[in-house]
């Protein structure tokens, strides 16, 4: 499995460089600490993602500076991973989107979740509650929550979907920032589908993930 979580960190910190534009062609990267601290993950892990990237020209390691974005990095990795961000589309349909694909991701993931995985998820779920707390910005960590649930599922065509997913998240986080409501059922709504999670019970998670999103909408005031 720690093979399947170094792949899906190169999956990671490919998209910072495909979707999030991060990280640009020359780009240093952030050293191993922070970069491993941020994605969750040990060392270890993370030296096996930079591996299978340079190993796809994506990255190379420079001896005694650091690990940066080919400057002639192949465009042609780069569009497959953006055709799906081109899609314009209202917070409406997003949220439709949502609910059809995350609750069957949370299915399949409770199911087919490695202990490390699971690991991840428990956690981002933590920091998202003390960004909330704290009145902090949650959305890079609320994207983080759900796509290492996806990520979860070993399907790699439900990860292409993600950038997708992620406007909606985007666009949630900005319209209930002024909800007290909305705030305290995020924080219900995550520990109940982490709670299943755990158990390792797969209709339990569906479900919690399918009020997740039917909370989200009501209080945005979506039908």
């Amino acid at each position: 499995m720690e093979k399947r979580l170094s792949d899906s960190v190169a999956d990671d910190i490919m998209s910072m460089i495909a979707i999030e534009k991060r990280f640009l062609p020359g780009d240093k990267l952030p050293n191993e600490n922070e970069l491993s601290e941020e994605l969750n993950i040990s060392r270890t892990t993370l030296r096996e993602a930079i591996r299978i990237l340079v190993t796809n020209s994506v990255l190379e390691i420079r001896r005694g500076k650091g690990t940066y974005v080919k400057e002639d990095i192949d465009l042609s990795i780069m569009e497959s991973f953006d055709t799906l961000t081109d899609v314009k589309v209202n917070a409406k349909d997003l949220y439709e989107m949502r609910l059809i694909f995350e609750p069957e991701a949370a299915y399949y993931a409770t199911i087919r979740a490695s202990e490390a995985e699971l690991k991840r998820i428990l956690d981002y779920g933590m920091q998202i509650e003390q960004k909330i707390k704290r009145n902090e910005d949650r959305t890079a960590v609320e994207q983080k929550f759900h796509k290492s649930i996806v990520k979860a599922t070993h399907n790699e065509f439900m990860e292409k979907l993600m950038p997708v997913i992620y406007q909606a998240i985007d666009k949630g986080v900005i319209l209930s920032e002024k909800k007290e409501l909305a705030i305290k059922d995020t924080i219900n709504d995550h520990n109940m589908i982490i709670e299943f999670m755990k158990n390792r019970n797969p209709e339990g998670a569906k479900s919690a993930m399918k009020i997740h999103i039917l909370h989200a909408m009501n209080e945005l005031g979506i039908e």
